[in-house]
């Protein structure tokens, strides 16, 4: 079992930044993808960024260039640097953790608003 806990969320007016945290315990495989999503409601979750054990990382489009995901092995945490922020990065990002094997686990959600 893997529990998953996000901080960082809250109120940024745009073009300001935010680091969001998403710490991992329990269980955890080494071999691993721990990633970044959000949902706005009546819209499907999307991938924001994901990064691998390895240090690999994908980005969605909209992101490029303004977020920076990032990893600590050593505290089994993930992070969310995010820059230059628009009022439609506004949603709920969650956090999640894909081993090589067993099933995905998910954060509870942190809301991102960004607004004058």
């Amino acid at each position: 079992q893997v529990q998953l806990v996000e901080s960082g969320g809250g109120l940024v007016q745009p073009g300001g930044s935010l680091r969001l945290s998403c710490v991992a315990s329990g269980s955890i495989l080494s071999d691993n993808a721990m990633g970044w999503y959000r949902q706005v409601p009546g819209n499907q979750r999307e991938l924001v960024a994901r990064v691998t054990t390895g240090g690999s990382t994908n980005y969605a489009d909209a992101v490029k260039g303004r977020f920076t995901i990032s990893r600590d092995n050593t505290k089994n945490t993930v992070y969310l640097q995010m820059s230059s922020l628009k009022p439609e990065d506004t949603a709920v990002y969650y956090c999640n953790l894909v081993p090589r094997f067993g099933r995905i686990y998910w954060g509870q959600g942190t809301q991102v608003t960004v607004s004058s």
